[in-house]
């Protein structure tokens, strides 16, 4: 991964089918791997964030949606107590790096691993697992669809 960790590029063109049958996302952090599936994901504590956007390059805006799903940064939380970034990838080769200080920030709405769109379950379609940061509204660059690694540095 060597995308720029201030502004990364969004250099791919828009994917509508899904580029893997496999849900699971692989975690890595200190060293260690984790594999998780969307059940593993649901069991952990949920949020709702109302007015959210699918922002896509290529599909336009879409919304609002209410998007349920866990908070990066609890995710993050239950694994770690020490890290700067986290790079989160999606299954066709797109990702994006947020960093403490944006997370921690954003606490009012938090990015969150996505599981549900409008009070029922994202489709493999739809990302199944995605990561939706409701303060973007006008750019592609950190909505990631079909999350298949996340990255705790």
């Amino acid at each position: 991964m060597s995308q720029d960790a201030e502004s990364p590029p969004h250099t791919h063109d828009p994917n509508p089918s899904p580029p893997s049958d496999d849900p699971a996302i692989d975690l890595f952090v200190s060293g260690k791997a984790y594999r998780l599936t969307p059940d593993d994901l649901l069991s952990l504590p949920q949020i709702l964030v109302a007015d959210c956007y699918i922002v896509s390059t290529g599909h336009g805006t879409g919304g609002p949606f209410a998007f349920g799903g866990v908070p990066l940064l609890e995710l993050i939380r239950r694994y770690t107590d020490e890290w700067n970034v986290v790079d989160v990838s999606s299954a066709d080769g797109f990702w994006t790096r947020l960093d403490f200080d944006t997370l921690r920030q954003t606490a009012d709405r938090p990015a969150i691993l996505a599981l549900s769109i409008d009070d029922r379950p994202l489709s493999r379609r739809e990302g199944l697992v995605r990561l939706v940061v409701p303060q973007e509204k006008a750019t592609a660059l950190r909505q990631v669809k079909w999350v298949s690694q996340i990255q705790i540095n």
